[in-house]
């Protein structure tokens, strides 16, 4: 797992983004409900959408899903989320890590310095990732955190756990739900869940 070997550009913003929502929170100007109801609403129409797109690709193309594992940045490149400087200057060292979960392997993300996210992909962090009992948790306990989740994995699936960096940005291809052959790739998106890609939740399953 890896550590933290300089601060993220925007942490001190995302430290004083905090300080004022739990001033407003506080204060009854806004409930924390709000604030990760909004948070989950961006993310599910903006951000993820994003991230769904290319797990669902990945799930019905072999060949593209070899090559998100494989060449992340370039691939995310092509499709216009270019995450090493053109669309986010002040993060030119930035890279994308894809990592995938299988039926021996589940991998969890977490950022033990302060809340480091792929939020072209994903929307912003919601609250409970950027929770500092999360941040300690997810790396001391992942089982327990992910049962918490409503995950609960069988001792035989190995864990692990990816800490995200001021240079990498991490994202879970999670497995594809079964019984989704008859889907068309727009309507995999659609099962991909925010939680799913980064390792916190599974996609949903076809109704």
């Amino acid at each position: 797992m890896s550590g933290h070997e300089h601060e993220h550009p925007t942490a001190p913003m995302n430290r004083r983004v905090g300080i004022l929502e739990r001033a407003l929170v506080s204060r009854g100007v806004i409930s924390g409900e709000q604030v990760d109801g909004i948070l989950e609403l961006f993310g599910r129409e903006m951000g993820a959408r994003n991230g769904a797109r290319y797990v669902a690709r990945a799930w019905v193309d072999s060949e593209f899903r070899q090559l998100l594992l494989t060449e992340a940045p370039a691939v995310l490149r092509e499709f216009g989320h270019d995450l090493r400087g053109t669309s986010n200057p002040e993060l030119a060292r930035l890279r994308l890590v894809v990592v995938e979960n299988t039926a021996v392997t589940h991998n969890l993300v977490v950022c033990t310095l302060c809340s480091c996210y792929p939020v072209p992909l994903l929307g912003p962090p919601p609250g409970w990732y950027r929770s500092n009992e999360y941040r300690a948790r997810a790396v001391r306990e992942p089982r327990a955190v992910l049962a918490e989740f409503g995950l609960p994995l069988d001792d035989s699936v190995r864990i692990q756990v990816w800490d995200s960096t001021a240079d990498s940005r991490y994202l879970v291809l999670p497995m594809r739900p079964a019984g989704t052959d008859h889907l068309t790739e727009d309507q995999l998106s659609e099962l991909v869940t925010p939680q799913s890609l980064v390792g916190a939740g599974i996609p949903l399953c076809p109704q």
